[in-house]
Formats: structure tokens, C-alpha cells, sequence
């Protein structure tokens, strides 16, 4: 049979920290009727879900910092996390499903983009868990220390108390300064 990846990316939207991917080779065992969109998941479920994938897959993260996606946009940050955790798996898959509609360039894979793979692939709905896991882990370490930013609640986005913190107490070097509405503060 035929090893597949499945990958994906979290973080893209959020005004700080980096962009976490994650690549994942299912063991053909695994329970596949668990692995759905981790945004559709409960951080409860996503958590023991992502325990479950870790012991039964190889996989492996990337991710590209704040000073990456303010250098090569958020995009080309995005595919160089996805480059990264591809590269990093401990086996070569035959093909690679990336989720949305851009694949990084790797020599010598097959990669193939689909649209929605979080919600129709099964390894790629697995990658979305464990990526959304670590980079959630994270962020929830720096909210200890910028606490006033609500980081844990919000992982970085623009949610109203994350904007008005902002206003009020200044951006932080885990900000990404070339993200609306940061770049008009500056």
C-alpha cells in the first residue's frame, strides 16, 4: 500500500506567533471515524485526539516565525511550515495531501492540494488536530507571560479584548507587525 501524508496548517489568521504545520502518515489501523476538522473538535477532544494520532502515525511539526511571515508573507510562511514537517517525516510518503489550494515545492514528492482535505481526508483532518494542538500549547506558554492579551482565549486573533489590549498596552515582539490592523499602530 501506498504511504500517504496527509498536511495542514494553523495560525494563518492570527495577528502573533508562528505558523505551526503539521504532516501525518496514518497507521492504517487507526480509528479514522475520530479524525475530523480540528475546528470542529472541543479543545478536550482535540487534546486526547491528538495523544491517540501522535501513537499511532508518524509525525512531524514545522513552522515559520513571526520574522518569516513578516519577510515572506503569510502565505509563503504557511508553505515553508508545510515544506518543513514534510521533510521532517521519518518515512517518504508516495503522495502528500496538503489542505487548501497551494502546495509548497519540494523536489522529488508528489504533492497534491485539496480544497476543504481537513474535512474530506482523513490524515489531513489529523494533521489539522496535531497542528492546532502544538501551536494552541504555545501560545498558551506566552499568555503567562503577556497575560494582559488574553492569548489564551483568543490564540492570537483579533477578538475585541485582544484588539483593545493592544491599544492599551502596545505590541509585542510576538506580533505580527505587517498584520492589519498592527501595522497602522506602529
Amino acid at each position: 500500500m501506498a504511504i500517504i501524508a496527509g498536511v495542514d496548517e494553523v495560525g494563518r489568521g492570527s495577528l502573533m506567533g508562528p505558523v505551526y504545520a503539521a504532516a501525518v502518515i496514518l497507521d492504517k489501523k487507526i480509528d479514522k471515524k475520530l479524525l475530523k476538522d480540528s475546528k470542529s473538535l472541543s479543545k478536550n477532544d482535540r487534546e486526547k485526539i491528538a495523544k491517540y494520532i501522535k501513537q499511532n502515525s508518524i509525525w512531524s511539526l514545522g513552522k515559520a516565525s513571526v520574522k518569516e511571515i513578516e519577510k515572506l508573507n503569510i502565505l509563503n510562511a504557511s508553505l515553508l511550515a508545510m515544506k518543513r514537517a514534510i521533510l521532517k517525516l521519518k518515512r517518504k510518503p508516495k503522495l502528500v495531501l496538503i489542505d487548501g489550494n497551494k502546495t509548497p515545492k519540494i523536489k522529488n514528492y508528489k504533492l497534491k492540494s485539496i480544497i476543504k482535505g481537513d474535512k474530506k481526508i482523513p490524515s489531513v483532518a489529523a494533521a489539522s488536530i496535531i497542528a492546532k494542538v502544538s501551536r494552541d500549547k504555545l501560545i498558551k506558554n506566552l499568555s503567562k507571560k503577556f497575560n494582559k492579551y488574553y492569548w489564551e482565549t483568543n490564540c492570537g486573533y483579533g477578538t475585541k479584548k485582544h484588539l483593545s489590549a493592544i491599544k492599551k498596552y502596545g505590541i509585542t515582539i510576538h506580533h505580527r507587525k505587517t498584520f492589519a490592523p498592527i501595522s497602522k499602530l506602529k
